[in-house]
């Protein structure tokens, strides 16, 4: 019976608290614990401690225990002060000011933090580089630029990456998770920092008002930057191209152009960015948030600007003009690219092979053809891509979705870009204009095509009989007569041909239809390109030069025959 209730209370013995290890049982030790006085060792670790209650805090990170418990969430801390940090998550509570821009912190420690973004202080130094930071965060995910170091693998495309975070972030774009949920309106998002600026939108108060036409502000700082604005004062010059600021950090955002400076690395795939803004557009290329909405056609977009540029294709408005032949149209991008046209610049520069281009859009397609490296792969048909938005496309082609919708006409379309060229079908707008003959077109890709009958260049070759032609839908109707596939039938004299437009315009040679008609002449053709072909004898225009002699020729046909004079030359 007593050999029982030994073993029982040896089974009750409990797990010792933080209080129970505070002292080692050293006279010298017991006497601190008397008077107060440290420092007090951790019997365990032997760190050394201020006080006695520090150490018994620090005692529960050995003993696991958590006593102070939150009374709303019920998630437990080791320390009361930990507690109550947590418990301002909940209350909205920032008692910790900034003095500088009175922006308020749940903590000292972030308090400290902010500071730094006042004083420029950059405590953390790379010791391969000497390149400091402000955060140690920044700089651990610096020091992987150097070690090329990418350890966090993603199981569904086996993309690689530098931090625990970057990894869970990505795995999002697959699972299109949105875990963090804003508790005013249920609105979800994928970051942290996502839910953190909307809920702003919820709760900051604006009570710093401009005198002058009344917009708030959150903070008397934003108002001090705003009210320059009026003033047109413009302090801050460059000292490089002597171009004037409002604000210094306009002129210190302004600097990184000439220093080439990108301070802010994507953590996704590593892409930097001169400011912080630019980053966080950039960031939604991964996640494919669109948090700007039409109210028209309820069509979202990453960013305010792309939403106004597409409300004017609901309003029609074409506010910018070029100065030099007067075309207008609706977004400020499209008219820079268009003075290209002009005066020839080609600022975007590929830094593998320093060609240049005159659009960036150019110059990111090309940017493929060094990388190379195609990840994402369809599981319908195993072709490969070198982007996840490239794959999401490609996959329409098996699912047959058309998600991009003419408004005049309901035609649907599987990208945007052939919406935009259909919609010019519309509009009568050719802004694609050969530098040769000056035809214009309304779709790029028929522009390049056009140039070929110039060039005399044909890329596309047939595998089975060597025919050239100047483009891919060209060899694949030429196929066709190889395979037989898709072929129909006249069925006047049962000549077949490789597809129903062709059909269509064999059909004209019985009925002796010509529906295209010369404005000049009246002379009918049966077909659109010998129409062209015929107007060029009112025009005298020859816009086909042999690169041999010069000599100029109406039709590409005839400078083709003309080149075989040349022989070996050509």
């Amino acid at each position: 019976m007593a050999d029982a209730e030994a073993d029982a209370g040896a089974e009750r013995t409990p797990v010792p608290l933080a209080q129970d290890l505070v002292t080692t049982g050293k006279p010298e030790e017991h006497l601190r614990t008397d008077t107060g006085k440290g420092p007090f060792e951790c019997a365990i670790c032997n760190k050394k401690l201020s006080s006695k209650g520090t150490l018994r805090t620090h005692l529960r990170t050995h003993t696991g225990e958590k006593p102070f418990g939150c009374t709303v969430c019920h998630k437990t801390f080791s320390s009361n002060g930990d507690m109550r940090r947590h418990l301002r998550i909940h209350t909205g509570e920032k008692p910790f000011e900034c003095t500088l821009c009175e922006k308020k912190f749940k903590s000292s420690e972030e308090q400290r933090v902010h500071l730094r973004t006042h004083t420029g202080e950059k405590p953390f130094e790379c010791t391969l580089c000497n390149k400091k930071f402000g955060f140690s965060g920044k700089l651990r995910r610096h020091v992987q630029t150097h070690t090329g170091e990418k350890p966090f693998e993603c199981n569904i495309c086996n993309m690689k990456l530098s931090t625990m975070e970057s990894l869970r972030f990505h795995v999002q774009t697959h699972t299109e998770e949105k875990p963090f949920e804003c508790a005013t309106c249920n609105k979800k998002f994928r970051i942290m920092g996502y839910l953190r600026k909307h809920l702003q939108t919820h709760t900051e108060e604006k009570q710093f008002a401009c005198i002058v036409c009344n917009k708030k502000f959150a903070q008397s700082a934003g108002l001090q930057s705003h009210l320059v604005s009026h003033t047109e004062e413009k302090p801050f010059e460059c000292t490089v191209c002597n171009k004037r600021y409002a604000r210094s950090v306009n002129l210190k955002i302004h600097l990184r152009t000439h220093t080439g400076e990108k301070p802010f690395e994507c953590a996704i795939c590593n892409k930097k960015f001169a400011t912080k803004g630019e980053l966080g557009l950039h960031l939604r290329t991964h996640t494919g948030e669109k948090p700007f909405e039409c109210n028209i056609c309820n069509k979202k977009f990453a960013t305010k600007g792309n939403l106004r540029s597409h409300v004017q294709t609901h309003t029609g408005e074409k506010p910018f003009q070029c100065n030099i032949c007067d075309k207008k149209f609706a977004q400020i991008d499209h008219l820079r690219r268009h003075e290209r046209t002009h005066t020839g610049e080609k600022p975007f520069e590929c830094t593998v092979c320093n060609k240049k281009f005159a659009g960036q859009g150019n110059l990111r397609q090309h940017q493929h053809t060094h990388r190379g490296e195609k990840l994402f792969e369809c599981t319908v048909c195993n072709k490969k891509f070198t982007q996840p938005s490239c794959l999401r496309m490609h996959l329409r082609i098996h699912t047959g979705e058309k998600p991009f919708e003419c408004t005049v006409c309901n035609k649907k379309f599987r990208e945007s870009h052939h919406l935009r060229g259909h919609l010019r079908t519309h509009t009568g707008e050719k802004p694609f204009e050969c530098t040769v003959c000056n035809q214009k077109f309304a779709i790029k890709s028929n522009l390049l095509v056009h140039v070929r009958a110039h060039s005399g260049e044909k890329p596309f070759e047939c595998a089975v009989c060597n025919k050239k032609f100047k483009s891919s839908g060209g060899l694949r109707n030429h196929l066709r007569t190889h395979t037989g596939e898709n072929s129909v039938e006249c069925f006047i004299c049962n000549k077949k041909l490789s597809q129903p437009q062709c059909l269509r315009i064999h059909l004209r040679t019985h009925t002796e239809e010509k529906p295209f008609e010369c404005t000049l002449c009246n002379k009918k053709f049966t077909v659109s390109g010998d129409l062209r072909r015929h107007l060029q004898t009112h025009t005298g225009e020859r816009p086909f030069k042999c690169t041999v002699c010069d000599k100029k020729f109406a039709v590409s046909g005839s400078l083709r025959t003309h080149l075989r004079t040349h022989g070996e030359h050509v």
